[in-house]
Formats: structure tokens, C-alpha cells, sequence
């Protein structure tokens, strides 16, 4: 059984706070270049400038791509031939936000009580996190701070079998077209497809958080992901809501069994800076 300290757990979890909020994810920040030369818009062009100008800015000088550093949200594969030795597994995770966000001069977003008192915790913690025991001796970390003004705009929808493909179409683009400018775009666009009421809106998340240029390994769903863009991005919503055809870089879709009374659809939303980060132990 290998073993891995919560220390360097901690260690892990800070640097990628730091990068991830500082550095726009390379399949990002590709994708921001691709669209400036195939966006119509004169506007829908200059914004995309601007975007790649205060990423290159945000690198170079380690500041944060937006002054909304987000709620830490962590997908963790644990290996089963692991073993967290020196301290427990979440709290040295939500130790590595705490040191990320206090060292790295992020703010700190979270409130402890979401209703009454609202009190700043000061220290961004704690982290959403989700955990996967998987097979192995590995410990895949992957880090994506999630801001309010696009989270606030994710939905759930509880359709059921015979609203079919194109029930599930008519809430991703409803979605996204109420979300409009307040969403800041061009968007990712996470897809949960299945399950229950939480697995659903799992899967968005996770798809929302997948690199750019990453395709659902099912053909079908990697087919359903292309027409999916294109109907978002023919909204006409474009670059910061002000027109253009680069509404959204990508929409991810991700599934889960489900019953067969049940179809389940989630649709999260990542901004423009759809900050992720990841390392393997």
C-alpha cells in the first residue's frame, strides 16, 4: 500500500488554488484564439482580445483572471491501494484552500450559515468536495473555483422519458438564454444527463469542469455535444452578451443510469474564466 501525507495533500491543493485562479487553463485560453478568428462580430472580436489580453496579464503577474475567485470545488480519485497518512483526507484538503487563498491574496468568497448570519469564513474554506475510490495507488486532484454569477444560473429539471432529445435541447438553450450576458461568456457549458435529482446535477459539474477539447467517450453523446454548441452558439448571445456567434467554447455532456420513469437534466455553466487545474499524486 503506497501512502501520501496530508501534507503534501495540503501542499497540492494550495498551489493549484493559486494556479487555477491566476493562469487560464491552456484548452481556454486555445479556444478564446480559435473563436477571435472565426467571430463575425467586430465587438464579439474586441472582447475576445480583451479576454486573451487580461488572461496573458493574469499569468504574467499572478493575479486572479476574475476578482470572483470562487467556491473551491474538488474531484478527487482516490486509488484504493492508497493510504492518507499524518492527518484526515478533507481537512488537509480544505487546509490547501486555506493556505492557497490567504498566501496566494484570493478573495475569500464563503460565508459558513447560508441564511441567517452569512458570516465570511475569511479563508475560502471549506471546499465542495467529491470523492471517487478508484482502482490503483494514484491520487488525482483536479481544482475548479466556481464563481456566483454563473453557478446562479445552473437549473435542474426533472423531465420525464417522452420529453425526449429535444425536451432535453429545450432546457440546455431556455438555460442558457435566460442566463444570457449575467453568465459572462463565451461559456462552458456542463450537461448532466440521468440518475437522480444530485446525480444529475454531479454530471454537470463534472462536465463543466472538462478541458475544452476533451469528448464524451460515447459517440453518440460526443455527436449530441457538437449539436448542442451549435445551437447555443446560433443564441446570438455572443462575447459578454454583446452579440456574436461565440456564445460558448463547448458543451460537455456527461450521463448516469437512471429509472425508467426518470429523465433528469442538469445544466451548470462556467464563465469565461473556466478556471480548472490538476495534479496526480
Amino acid at each position: 500500500m503506497r501512502e501520501i501525507s496530508s501534507e503534501t495533500i495540503t501542499k497540492a491543493i494550495a498551489d493549484l488554488a493559486i494556479k487555477a485562479n491566476c493562469v487560464l487553463p491552456k484548452d481556454v485560453y486555445d479556444g478564446f484564439r480559435t473563436s477571435l478568428k472565426s467571430e463575425p462580430s467586430p465587438v464579439g472580436k474586441d472582447v475576445l482580445g480583451q479576454l486573451l489580453k487580461n488572461a496573458d496579464i493574469a499569468r504574467d503577474e499572478t493575479m486572479p483572471i476574475c476578482q470572483d475567485t470562487g467556491l473551491a470545488v474538488v474531484f478527487a480519485e482516490l486509488g484504493q491501494g492508497v493510504r492518507i497518512i499524518g492527518g484526515n483526507f478533507e481537512d488537509a484538503i480544505n487546509g490547501g484552500i486555506r493556505r492557497g487563498y490567504v498566501d496566494g491574496y484570493l478573495r475569500k468568497s464563503v460565508v459558513a450559515e447560508p441564511l441567517f448570519e452569512r458570516k465570511n469564513t475569511r479563508d475560502n474554506t471549506p471546499a465542495v468536495i467529491h470523492i471517487r475510490i478508484v482502482p490503483g495507488n494514484g491520487l488525482r486532484l483536479r481544482l475548479a473555483p466556481k464563481g456566483a454569477g454563473s453557478e446562479n444560473k445552473g437549473i435542474l429539471k426533472m423531465l420525464v422519458p417522452a420529453d425526449g432529445i429535444e425536451g432535453v435541447k429545450k432546457v440546455v438553450l431556455d438555460t442558457v438564454v435566460t442566463a444570457g450576458p449575467n453568465s459572462c461568456p463565451p461559456m462552458i457549458v456542463g450537461v448532466g444527463i440521468g440518475g437522480n435529482m444530485e446525480t444529475a446535477c454531479l454530471c454537470a459539474k463534472w462536465a463543466c469542469a472538462r478541458d475544452v477539447e476533451s469528448k464524451n467517450p460515447d459517440p453518440r453523446y460526443a455527436a449530441f455535444e457538437e449539436e448542442l454548441l451549435t445551437l447555443v452558439n446560433k443564441t446570438g448571445i455572443g462575447p459578454a452578451g454583446l452579440g456574436g456567434r461565440t456564445t460558448a467554447l463547448k458543451v460537455n455532456v456527461e450521463w448516469y443510469p437512471t429509472h425508467i420513469a426518470s429523465l433528469p437534466v442538469a445544466v451548470n455553466i462556467n464563465c469565461h474564466a473556466a478556471r480548472h487545474a490538476e495534479v496526480v499524486l
